[in-house]
């Protein structure tokens, strides 16, 4: 500590890249600063640092970590804690530039695997940025005094105290992962795919802000589909259970449907006590299914949904630029499918209308012969039947769907209503099922050429930048994910940009070979899940969360410049 004193001190004045001679280990009484990377300029992105604080100091209980769950848990705790002290006692505005900047990454509701702090047998490892101040381009020792020597050892201090005065409230939030994650391994037991307690709120401060909303009306399950659960740490827990099948949300508008519906999306993650949806829980490989238009579609067969299409264009490997809202869902769910996807969540507000039904007007008008789209009303029968998938569907303005659901669920006010039986009733009859209609057969052999997966942008230089959780830079290309609605976090998809760069230096020796996407993409998600998100970084950093599968897979096939083929042509 006293030698790194001395060296800012020296360097008082001088150019801002003087600030280089500071890489490396110091030690404070309580922790190791290791300085891994100093800025080149106070405009550019703050340095990179870590702080070892070991265990004897951390004090930090063993059942806290025993367990991958809870060890991710108490990372995620710990975590936010650091966040709000860099918050409660970093000034920065320092100087010009980044000066005075102290950052970790940002956490959202969701608990997600991160690397910004690492917790092994008890030793903690947390990762952080510092804007180095600077008066113009040359060092101000004077500001960087007070932001290692004051600020620095004022946010440890203050990130490590819940561990001693708040050990109830670290317990408690280690111990509700541990039950979400029990409460989801129970959804197969019951034959179900979501999980909704009694008591939990669903609404959201607003569509830019996931809090919850404040005197929001809670969650009770209709009687006849209540179902118990049981959880480790918070015993027997009731409310309502959405079996497995096709599935139905209406009501009116402004009701709670597309609520619902978000509440289920999100509950693939597990969430923070407090978030009001931490006891919602979701079968893990759910997926959002929207049209959206304008997307690339790289040799996908939608013929199952749309065939005979005008000029004769094939739809057994269908590709454009610019998909149609029903193009562009056919895509998703067919791309949803080839990645092991066992439930499809909808809602008609981001539907493609003429994907969904066709009326029996519509039918008398426009003939068999001259529609290339067969709706989804007479599919999604046999998704469940053929594929064992089973379809969560918001439906507000259409009944078409009540004779092919098998579960129906009105929201009244916020309130669950069990409406199946009278559903059911005014359906009349079933959909009939077209016998010259092909099963939906799914393929999860992809291949794409390695080449275009290269995060290269120009000679050796390297990009790989997320724009919130919306846009991936990668490479030459911008990548639009911001229809992908379960990518929650902006760490998720710049994880996502290093798992295709892993992906592609494992097979970049041979440009012309063709790589199987879902397994490669799959193993490369094992790796880092095993290895850990470090393992795919070329340098350490702390503004990596783990992604799903299927969003990483969403990623790669949005590419405008995606080369891939069906290995598995039809006749």
């Amino acid at each position: 500590m006293d030698k790194l004193k001395q060296l800012i001190n020296a360097i008082d004045n001088h150019g801002y890249k003087s600030y280089k001679q500071l890489v490396g280990d110091y030690q404070f009484p309580d922790f190791l600063l290791r300085i891994d990377h100093v800025q080149g300029d106070p405009f550019a992105d703050p340095s990179r640092c870590r702080i070892f604080i070991k265990a004897d100091k951390a004090a930090v209980a063993d059942t806290l970590f025993n367990t991958r769950s809870r060890t991710i848990a108490l990372e995620d705790f710990l975590g936010r804690s650091f966040m709000r002290a860099i918050d409660n006692h970093v000034k920065g505005g320092r100087g010009d530039g980044m000066s005075g900047e102290m950052s970790i990454v940002q956490y959202g509701q969701e608990v997600l695997e991160r690397n910004a702090l690492l917790i092994h047998e008890g030793n903690i490892e947390l990762r952080i940025r510092i804007g180095l101040p600077a008066d113009k381009r040359t060092v101000n020792a004077k500001q960087a005094n007070i932001m290692l020597f004051e600020e620095l050892p004022a946010v440890i201090a203050a990130g490590l105290e819940p561990l001693v005065s708040a050990p109830d409230k670290v317990k408690r939030h280690v111990n509700s992962v541990d039950d979400q994650q029990a409460l989801r391994q129970q959804l197969s037991q019951h034959n179900l795919v979501a999980f909704i307690a009694d008591g939990a709120c669903l609404p959201r401060l607003s569509g830019i802000d996931d809090k919850p909303l404040p005197d929001a009306v809670l969650f009770k399950a209709p009687e006849t589909l209540v179902v118990t659960l049981n959880q480790p740490h918070g015993g027997v827990i009731r409310g309502m259970g959405i079996p497995e099948g096709i599935s139905l949300i209406v009501g009116g508008g402004f009701h709670g449907k597309s609520t619902l519906l978000h509440a289920l999306e999100r509950g693939v993650y597990d969430h923070i006590p407090g978030d009001g949806r931490e006891k919602v829980v979701t079968i893990s490989s759910a997926v959002k299914i929207r049209a959206e238009d304008r997307r690339a579609i790289t040799e996908v067969d939608i013929s199952y949904f749309i065939s005979n299409l005008p000029q004769g264009k094939d739809t057994h490997q269908f590709t454009t630029q610019d998909a149609s809202g029903s193009t562009s869902q056919a895509a998703n769910i067919m791309e949803a499918l080839s990645v092991g996807t066992k439930m499809l969540l909808i809602d008609e507000d981001t539907s493609a209308t003429n994907f969904m039904i066709r009326d029996e007007r519509m039918q008398a008008l426009v003939s068999k012969d001259k529609e290339p789209i067969t709706p989804l009303v007479q599919r999604v029968q046999d998704l469940k039947r053929n594929n064992d998938v089973s379809v969560i569907l918001v439906m507000g303005g259409s009944g078409d769907f009540f004779g092919v659901a098998e579960t129906v669920i009105m929201m009244d006010n916020y309130y669950a209503k069990n409406v199946t039986d009278a559903a059911k009733a005014l359906a009349h009859d079933p959909v009939p099922i077209d016998v010259d209609l092909p099963a939906v057969a799914v393929s999860n052999i992809r291949s794409v050429q390695s080449s275009c997966l290269s995060p290269k942008y120009q000679a050796a230089k390297e990009k790989i930048q997320a724009i919130e959780n919306r846009i991936l830079r990668y490479g030459q290309n911008d990548i639009n994910v911001s229809q992908v609605e379960q990518l929650v976090d902006e760490a998720q998809l710049t994880a996502i940009g290093y798992l295709i760069r892993y992906f592609y230096q494992l097979n970049s020796e041979d440009d012309s070979a063709s790589l199987d996407m879902v397994v490669g993409l799959r193993e490369a998600l094992t790796d880092a899940e095993q290895q850990g998100l470090d393992f795919i970084t070329p340098y350490i950093t702390g503004t990596l969360a783990m992604p799903r599968l299927y969003e990483l897979a969403a990623t790669v096939n949005r590419m405008r410049n995606l080369k891939l083929k069906q290995l598995d042509k039809r006749d």
